[in-house]
């Protein structure tokens, strides 16, 4: 039998795929919301309890969603209603900034992916906090909540890691994990940040700001490390050895593409930006099967990219990840998306 919100989708895509994308994304979440507030998503259909350990945390199902949907935190509730096993928000900065000019996202159906150049816009970390703390999920500890953090395009490359304090200080108390983003092409000179001496400095700095946060709040927060697609062979042994090195507590794998390849000759293909959806799929499985041979099982890797259907999943499982995580195959295939996924990962 087809789920209420299969058929509602159904319904709704043809009049989002007419508008532009992010007005589309800026009905969406707001209506999601609403439904949510006035109890209209208690009818959706939740994926089985399928409890994982990862990270030390107890997550009810390996099927998260990834950063960047919800910047700013203030759709938390209606999110969590769509099944997931855990909630990453974010990226947010320590100060606010409009991000990148309009327009800046773009759909390419045809490959079923998403061009970007958003630039983090964000409101800022202060009220990314308040809006954590009036979600009801946080207030009732409903689930895993993920918060991913980064620098103001502003901000030098070389005064990076006081960005990345400032957040970490501000957001941990309300965080179940927190992400560190070094990997976004769309703020300049980020992804220097995934250097071996750059990476160094930072995880350094990074780890002795966890350990006197949980000596200050009485509670371990993990930090986690999403890393870019567009990595070879070599910055991948690097950078798993910079992790091990510094007791990081997990990756994930992976951001946006910057390749054009699998794009070429379409629509809006040559936009620049992050690549996301189907195109960026088996490089991000490339990066996890690295990252798993490199790491053993040291920590555990979250996969995220090109995941489609419940085979996408199960395929990035195999190659070493531990939970995965979606964003662009929402919004092509819509929330029924979280009950394949997890349908295909029961038991595995």
């Amino acid at each position: 039998m087809t789920a209420p919100d299969h058929f509602l989708y159904a319904l709704a895509r043809p009049l989002l795929f007419s508008m532009d994308p992010e007005a589309a994304h800026n009905l969406t979440l707001p209506w999601l919301k609403r439904a949510a507030d006035c109890g209209l998503t208690r009818a959706l259909a939740r994926p089985q309890a399928d409890p994982r350990r990862v990270m030390g945390i107890d997550f009810p199902n390996p099927v998260g969603l990834a950063a960047g949907l919800d910047k700013d935190g203030a759709y938390i509730d209606g999110l969590a209603a769509l099944g997931f096993g855990f909630i990453e928000i974010g990226t947010v900065t320590p100060r606010p900034q409009p991000g990148n000019p309009r327009p800046r996202m773009f759909r390419l159906p045809e490959a079923q992916a998403i061009i970007n150049r958003m630039g983090f816009n964000n409101g800022g970390v202060d009220a990314f906090v308040s809006n954590v703390q009036a979600s009801r999920f946080f207030q009732h500890k409903e689930g895993v909540l993920g918060l991913n953090i980064g620098k103001n395009a502003d901000t030098p490359i070389e005064r990076a890691a006081d960005d990345y304090l400032i957040c970490l200080q501000k957001i941990y108390r309300y965080a179940s994990y927190v992400t560190i983003n070094i990997s976004s092409p769309n703020t300049k000179n980020l992804r220097q940040l995934q250097d071996a001496d750059a990476l160094d400095a930072l995880l350094r700095q990074l780890k002795q700001a966890q350990s006197e946060l949980a000596d200050q709040h009485g509670r371990y927060v993990p930090i986690a490390l999403k890393i870019a697609p567009d990595v070879d062979d070599e910055q991948i042994r690097i950078i798993a050895g910079a992790l091990t090195r510094h007791g990081m507590d997990g990756v994930i794998a992976t951001n946006t593409t910057i390749a054009r390849e699998a794009v070429a000759g379409l629509p809006h293909g040559e936009e620049s930006g992050g690549l996301s959806g189907r195109p960026v799929f088996e490089a991000s499985n490339r990066v996890i099967r690295q990252l798993r041979a490199e790491l053993g099982e040291a920590l555990p890797i979250i996969g995220v990219g090109g995941i489609t259907d419940g085979a996408g999943a199960r395929a990035k499982i195999d190659a070493g990840a531990a939970l995965v995580q979606l964003y662009t195959g929402l919004i092509y295939r819509g929330p029924a998306l979280v009950r394949e996924c997890a349908a295909a990962l029961r038991g595995v």
